[in-house]
């Protein structure tokens, strides 16, 4: 057993230094130039356009980069996260964008830190749809008219 941990130790070390090979400060981050890495088609500039409407307090970014359409619904999350996260000046200190779902859809991981020293870390999902990336960061969007949602439908007897 403890063969197995120390085998377990360079191979975690190893994906140590992949992940930190991946991931991005500051300025790489903000770079609207393609990186070398699998998020180089735009979802990593999708949770910098997240980082950039927290900082701005700007709700019409948020919707934007969510990908919803600009409702009273949307709008109300969107201050609802503003009222929470918004206008820290936060800097982004880490980002792994990962295609783990397939090409149009993956995961973000973001650590960020706000002018204070507080630290915010946020895991979201990204999707391209019709070309553009968005980040998964509504959850209280309402069913379609005419469909019940998962939640509220009844199974038939």
């Amino acid at each position: 057993m403890e063969r197995r941990h120390l085998l377990a130790v360079p191979a975690a070390l190893a994906a140590l230094a992949f992940a930190a090979g991946c991931s991005s400060g500051d300025d790489e981050a903000k770079s609207s130039s393609p990186s070398a890495s699998a998020s180089s088609d735009g979802a990593r500039d999708a949770v910098v356009a997240y980082v950039d409407a927290l900082n701005s307090r700007s709700a019409a970014g948020l919707i934007a980069v969510g990908g919803v359409k600009d409702e009273k619904w949307s709008r109300q999350e969107a201050e609802q996260i503003l009222a929470d996260k918004g206008g820290r000046g936060w800097k982004i200190k880490d980002m792994q964008v990962e295609h783990d779902m397939g090409p149009d859809t993956g995961s973000a991981r973001l650590t960020a830190e706000d002018k204070a020293g507080k630290a915010m870390q946020d895991t979201f999902t990204v999707m391209r749809e019709k070309g553009t990336w968005h980040l998964a960061v509504f959850t209280q969007q309402p069913a379609e008219s005419g469909k019940d949602s998962a939640s509220t439908a009844k199974p038939s007897p």
